[in-house]
């Protein structure tokens, strides 16, 4: 058996977690909160990390019922992300490495929350809908490489949902945009809004200066946001010839997407994958996951080599581990 413990914190979500092939055995998490109205900026983001990081490390260890004699690899988000958290968990990470004597792998965040995706819903092939705060990317595997069919050429819907959330002044408890999904649940009439897709690829930049100015308080804007992410995932898959699409990524927890996904994949005869809270979030056992997987096909990270970045593709890691 091989046990990997794997450490999250690419934004504003700090998590440990830890899989046992294949077997989620702890993923404890903690949330930076802003006021309303308020993002989170990297140094305060950091700061938090560092004041609950040990928490949330002896957590883990405990719920697993695991001692760092049973653990085989370290793992931690290389990138992409937010500066200064990022090296705020890859120092920890490091360190627990070298105190309990653990051979490191850095891991690409985005092929956690596909790995993590894959795992729990044991999706074959499936293509992928990456959507978070700080991406959105319509992905599919081919040739040792997680191709990207489609992306945003400028913010992630993620993004976009939380701006809108500050403008108006909704509550970031728990997330921007869960509070979107509840108001918007209470619509009753569409409004139409910039809708805008270049071939493969969205912008979201448009629709959020448009509404900033003149709908204050129009939560319909994730109706339009989320067809427009259905197109091009349906796109993809006629490409691919897929019949599965895996949605994840914090975003992909709105039942709406979710539900207008499963609209379109009914028609096309094809289904629908797609994690709750636990997983599609930011946590440690999706970086856990990864790192067991990428480990199992004889990778590591050299100490001198374990550093972080902000800008890490999707598509620059080697898939070692799939056919």
């Amino acid at each position: 058996m091989t046990v990997v413990i794997g450490f999250e914190g690419s934004a504003n979500k700090i998590g440990v977690g830890i899989i046992r092939d294949g077997e989620v055995l702890s993923n404890p998490r903690r949330t930076y909160i802003t006021p309303p109205g308020q993002g989170f900026l990297p140094s305060d983001t950091a700061r938090h990390h560092r004041g609950v990081i040990l928490t949330v490390l002896k957590e883990a260890l405990e719920e697993a019922g695991i001692k760092p004699d049973d653990i085989d690899c370290v793992a931690y988000t290389k990138g992409p992300g937010m500066g200064a958290p990022l090296v705020t968990v890859a120092l920890v990470a490091r360190t627990v490495a070298q105190l309990w004597a653990k051979p490191l792998l850095g891991v690409n965040h985005c092929i956690g929350h596909i790995e993590m995706g894959r795992l729990i819903t044991q999706a074959n092939n499936p293509t992928v809908l990456y959507v978070s705060g700080g991406n959105t990317q319509v992905i599919a595997y081919s040739e040792r490489r997680y191709r990207i069919f489609g992306e945003t050429i400028d913010i992630a819907v993620g993004n976009c949902l939380d701006r809108f959330a500050r403008v108006i002044k909704i509550s970031n408890d728990p997330s921007p945009g869960y509070n979107i999904e509840q108001m918007a649940k209470r619509g009753k009439q569409y409004v139409e809004l910039p809708y805008t897709v270049k071939g493969m690829d969205v912008s979201f930049s448009g629709i959020l200066s448009y509404i900033e100015v003149t709908f204050r308080s129009v939560c319909f804007l994730q109706e339009t946001l989320f067809s427009m992410l259905v197109e091009i995932t349906e796109r993809a898959m006629a490409h691919c010839g897929s019949q599965e699409v895996l949605i994840v990524g914090g975003v992909g927890c709105n039942i709406r997407l979710q539900e207008m996904m499963g609209v379109m994949c009914k028609e096309r005869g094809a289904k629908l994958f797609a994690t709750d809270e636990r997983f599609c979030i930011d946590n440690g056992a999706m970086i856990a996951q990864a790192g067991w997987e990428m480990f199992r096909s004889g990778q590591v990270t050299e100490l001198s080599d374990s550093w972080i970045t902000q800008r890490y593709r999707t598509d620059e890691v080697e898939v070692t581990w799939r056919d």
